[in-house]
């Protein structure tokens, strides 16, 4: 058996209003009146209030300090130039998520971790944040790594899936696992529909997670089943590939309904021989790709907004940021939990490119 025990979140110094995002967008974009409205549009309707970034340049309309002051922001940065901030900023987001899981948890000692999974597809160098995690953090070097990348917002759940292999192989493995994205490194300034969508979507963050076989913890997730299917006609409608200014996103409006097509049928494959429906899930943790995603979702499973609001309300707080996103969501639950929720189940999603399904049903216990 193995076990979610703590959580901890962080995001970059950096907050800003969706709408100061918009205005930087159409001036980087150089957009025309007719698709300055379109962005507009589609940066108010995202259901997101507040974004983080590692960049300060998208709350400043000049002296930029990342992108060229120039009409054009020509020259576009190169990917080499957005890898370089990446390595100068991803190890530092990382370590505060722990710092924060850490708070949950007074007394444990990092010493004892046996197995770091790193989760992460906006950035990657070698040797890479992995080995960097593991001297910051003083781990012991022979802490046995595994790295998870270029997955988009799925990754965590194959990383959770690894951690819950090793436990159950050793009930005294203590598995650390780190999401950490920093996607607004990523801005394309071309007025296609695809950046039209991702610009107004995407931002940073990072989660830390402790699993654990053997645990004494008073509050446990129980890794209790997974599912994933391929929604295969959607493979074109959701990509991630590098380029030479930065990773490109592909992401279509269409993503909706591919995966309120496919969402029931993976949620009844996830269920089936568990002896519970969808009638007995009382939690939901549900990434929030976007808000048609979690509207398309509810309609398919028939449930409310009330009970995807954890959802709604970290797209709100802080934007999609990719893999670390479903574990805010998590943590947004955990939070409030109590003794009530013994043997209750949280149902958990994410998607990706693939078009990927992934699934989850996590068993709450307490002691």
């Amino acid at each position: 058996m193995s076990s979610i025990t703590a959580i901890g979140t962080a995001n970059p110094a950096h907050r800003f209003e969706q709408s100061r995002i918009a205005d930087f967008m159409v001036n980087a974009m150089q957009l025309a009146p007719y698709d300055s409205r379109r962005l507009q549009a589609i940066f108010k309707a995202s259901g997101i209030d507040y974004r983080y970034s590692v960049l300060e340049d998208y709350g400043l309309d000049k002296d930029y300090t990342f992108y060229a002051n120039s009409k054009d922001f020509e020259p576009f940065p190169s990917t080499a130039k957005r890898m370089a901030f990446f390595r100068e900023n991803a190890l530092n987001l990382s370590f505060k998520a722990v710092e924060n899981m850490l708070l949950t948890i007074p007394g444990f000692d990092l010493k004892d971790i046996s197995h770091l999974i790193v989760v992460c597809c906006t950035g990657m160098y070698a040797p890479g944040l992995d080995i960097d995690l593991v001297k910051k953090l003083g781990l012991a070097t022979s802490v046995q790594r595994t790295g998870i990348n270029f997955m988009g917002c799925y990754g965590a759940f194959n990383a959770l899936k690894v951690a819950d292999v090793i436990c159950k192989a050793d009930e005294t493995a203590k598995v650390l696992m780190v999401c950490t994205e920093l996607c607004s490194l990523h801005f394309q300034k071309e007025p296609t529909d695809d950046n039209l969508i991702s610009n107004a979507l995407f931002a940073d963050g990072s989660a830390a997670v402790l699993i654990e076989g053997k645990t004494s913890a008073s509050l446990q997730l129980t890794l209790e089943r997974f599912c994933n299917d391929l929604a295969t006609e959607g493979e074109g409608d959701m990509a991630w590939c590098i380029g030479d200014l930065g990773f490109e996103m592909k992401l279509s409006t269409y993503v909706p309904a591919i995966i309120r097509s496919g969402i029931l049928k993976l949620t009844r494959a996830l269920l089936n021989g568990t002896g519970k429906d969808l009638t007995d899930i009382r939690y939901f943790a549900i990434h929030p790709g976007g808000r048609k995603i979690l509207e398309s979702i509810e309609q398919a499973l028939d449930i409310s907004r009330t009970q995807n609001q954890p959802a709604y309300h970290i797209l709100q707080q802080y934007g999609n940021m990719s893999s670390p996103t479903i574990l805010f969501v998590l943590q947004e639950i955990m939070r409030e939990l109590s003794t009530r929720d013994q043997e209750e189940r949280i149902l958990c999603f994410a998607f990706g490119p693939g078009l990927t399904l992934e699934s989850m049903l996590v068993k709450i216990e307490m002691q």
